[in-house]
């Protein structure tokens, strides 16, 4: 399990608003994402729609999917393009991971957010952010890194309340301001050799699950194997025994049966949302005990495992049902790096990557949200426009290919 959750108290940690450190690391980031991630290349499209909402002094809510730990660099080059620094609403386990990191997050225009419960300071600077409108915020709505290009998980319903909290406050000034959102596809495109480059990677997982490296099997039917070597593994450690049906079916009886119990015993029922929503809502209670310290041995463990299994099913909801039944290179690409990442918390460095960041037109937000209607119309306008950009640079660069 990556260190995603701190068991310590929280303290909210607010960005700094100088210029100097913005400068220096965009000089720094490229090479970084050269060596680090094999990214080659960033290219902005339709640019003049965020540079218009500057122009008009709006405050501005970046809203893109989160397919890949690196996306918060490439979004900085939305920045570059319109002569603006950003904010970044991070999860605060990042500033906890070496003292440079937490020095260096802030100076950036990174500021924490509390995961594991309610954070009134990261709201309330968010909003702050919005409503002055010297930067653009930059806020991930689906809140986790789903590692799938090509689908969007739920997203979070805290993007509307910022925004309109915001619209709130700008709507009060003389003469009134806006506040906008722009959608942002984030398209990563695998220029590589997609047999060469994952051939080896499928080899050292298949010995890891003690088989026989295959390197003759065609490379979609071979991933397919190895994911179902996996959910069955964990099936057998979960549930006792492999279970029948297709790969979708098992994956949501093993998520039900890892978060369930835990809903009953934490939350007194079942929640609604996705899993992503549901996880949080447990670590929320499960985490502030641990935080406190004051836990004995045994009971400490049993919520770290709890955790553990929380963290597992957001692993397997990450998998989406049909997503190599056709098989981009892009997709092969992202499932093979789950696995290593599922079973060693690392990914390797994988040359040959270019990143696509696409602007969508600017969503008006409306101080009030409108009643009388099912679910968040921002949000539900807000996952429809990035639906349709997602499908569109899908067919730009990988002609014939569908969602999935």
């Amino acid at each position: 399990m990556q260190n995603i959750v701190i068991a310590r108290p929280y303290e909210f940690v607010p960005p700094r608003g100088g210029a100097l450190w913005p400068t220096l690391l965009r000089l720094w980031v490229p090479g970084h994402l050269r060596r680090t991630f094999g990214v080659t290349s960033i290219e902005c499209r339709h640019v003049e729609r965020l540079q218009a909402s500057v122009d008009a002094g709006h405050g501005i809510l970046l809203a893109p999917n989160h397919c890949r730990p690196y996306d918060p660099f490439a979004v900085d080059w939305l920045g570059r393009a319109v002569g603006r620094n950003l904010h970044i609403m991070a999860g605060w386990h990042l500033f906890m991971q070496s003292r440079l990191q937490r020095w260096l997050l802030p100076r950036a225009g990174v500021f924490s957010v509390y995961r594991e419960g309610t954070d009134r300071e990261s709201l309330k600077c968010a909003i702050t952010i919005l409503t002055e409108a010297k930067r653009p915020l930059v806020l991930f709505p689906e809140g986790v890194v789903s590692r799938h290009n090509d689908r969007l998980n739920p997203l979070m319903d805290g993007t509307a309340l910022m925004a309109r909290s915001a619209a709130k406050e700008r709507a009060k000034s003389t003469p009134p301001g806006r506040v906008v959102v722009h959608p942002v596809a984030i398209r990563w495109v695998f220029d590589g050799d997609v047999d060469a480059t994952l051939g080896p990677m499928l080899d050292d997982i298949e010995r890891r699950l003690a088989w026989r490296p295959r390197p003759g099997l065609p490379l979609a039917e071979r991933i397919r194997q190895v994911g179902a070597a996996l959910l069955a593994s964990k099936e057998v450690e979960v549930l006792g025994a492999a279970s029948e049906g297709t790969f979708a079916e098992r994956t949501v009886r093993l998520v039900e049966r890892l978060l369930c119990p835990l809903e009953d015993e934490w939350l007194k029922g079942r929640h609604d949302g996705g899993v992503v929503a549901r996880g949080k809502s447990l670590r929320a209670a499960i985490v502030p005990g641990l935080a406190q310290g004051d836990l004995d041995g045994p009971e400490t463990a049993r919520r770290w495992r709890q955790l553990e299994d929380i963290y597992l099913a957001q692993q397997f909801a990450c998998y989406p049902a049909g997503y190599l039944d056709s098989p981009t290179p892009e997709r092969l690409l992202e499932t093979v790096e789950r696995f290593e990442e599922d079973l060693t918390d690392n990914v390797r460095r994988i040359p040959g990557i270019r990143g696509f960041l696409y602007v969508g037109e600017a969503i008006d937000v409306a101080p009030e949200r409108q009643r009388g209607v099912a679910g968040d119309p921002l949000m539900a306008l807000l996952r429809e426009r990035l639906e349709s950009m997602l499908a569109a640079s899908l067919a730009e660069h990988r002609p014939g290919a569908v969602l999935p």
